[in-house]
């Protein structure tokens, strides 16, 4: 797995874009390979390429200490393990406390870029209380008696499958399989941009599912059925963290940093056509 690589940094903030599959926080069941374990082992220090390059090489003395005590090795949020994506990092306690501020009163901007199942007609807004599955402690659901939580969508492109596409992915399907593809509306396709305006667990893939439009590949919440139907073609969730705005914790300035959609989405997109083409 590619390490983290930096989307911008000073003296008070270090931006990454972590890749697709890397956990962010240690946990008794992930203690290594993680993005807090990455910044542990480069000791508060990077180059460029995003590869730590040892302890002690840019920052030393207090500048260092004060970094070794920050919680969490000063991650500000948290993204799930399968999504990729601009990732926020404080370097001093100041900074740290400041954006966490921001993020709990809402001062932040988030944009994730995700495709999802279905048509999606107009831009909306989901509320839902999100909380923890009853039947299933992996999973969250909305439900009353859970954190509130609000995400707001746009379409930005329909998209399709072909007919060839489809036959090419399934080699193995007879007809009247691949003709019950089409009857659930397999083809669908909706790339869309959400802006969550909570920070729950799981946002965007509960609130999606719960209002019919699951994201492509995610395990989780597609059902397990569909899932094994988009591992054909997509690789892992289609749900990437694009851009993330917030006021910088020392100057005020008014900051939004911006992550590329990454190859492997890329080349998931490019299988699909516009519907508009059709």
């Amino acid at each position: 797995m590619p390490p983290p690589q930096i989307l911008f940094e000073d003296s008070e903030i270090l931006v990454l874009d972590k890749p697709a599959g890397m956990v962010v926080d240690k946990s008794e069941t992930q203690q290594v390979g993680t993005v807090e374990d990455w910044l542990e082992e480069s000791g508060g220090t990077r180059s460029s390429t995003g590869t730590p390059p040892g302890k002690g090489t840019r920052f030393a003395g207090e500048a260092r200490r004060e970094r070794e005590k920050l919680e969490r090795q000063g991650i500000v949020h948290r993204l799930d393990k399968d999504t990729s994506g601009v990732l926020l990092v404080a370097k001093t306690q100041t900074a740290l406390e400041n954006l966490q501020t921001q993020f709990a009163s809402r001062a932040t901007k988030k944009e994730y870029i995700c495709l999802v199942h279905g048509t999606v007609e107009k831009p909306g807004k989901i509320e839902g209380a999100i909380g923890r599955n009853p039947r299933d402690r992996e999973k969250f659901i909305v439900l009353d008696g859970g954190k509130e939580a609000s995400t707001e969508y746009e379409t930005e492109k329909l998209l399709v499958m072909s007919d060839e596409f489809i036959e090419k992915i399934f080699p193995d399907y007879s007809k009247i399989q691949l003709k019950k593809l089409r009857t659930m509306n397999y083809e669908l396709f909706n790339l869309l941009s959400c802006h969550p305006l909570t920070g729950r667990t799981h946002q965007i893939r509960v609130h999606l599912k719960h209002i019919g439009f699951p994201i492509v590949g995610d395990e989780k919440y597609v059902g397990r059925k569909m899932s094994r139907l988009d591992k054909r073609w997509c690789p892992r969730q289609f749900l990437h963290a694009a851009k993330l705005g917030f006021n910088h914790p020392k100057t005020g300035e008014w900051m939004e940093v911006e992550s590329k959609l990454p190859e492997d989405l890329q080349q998931v997109l490019e299988k699909l056509t516009s519907e508009l083409a059709n």
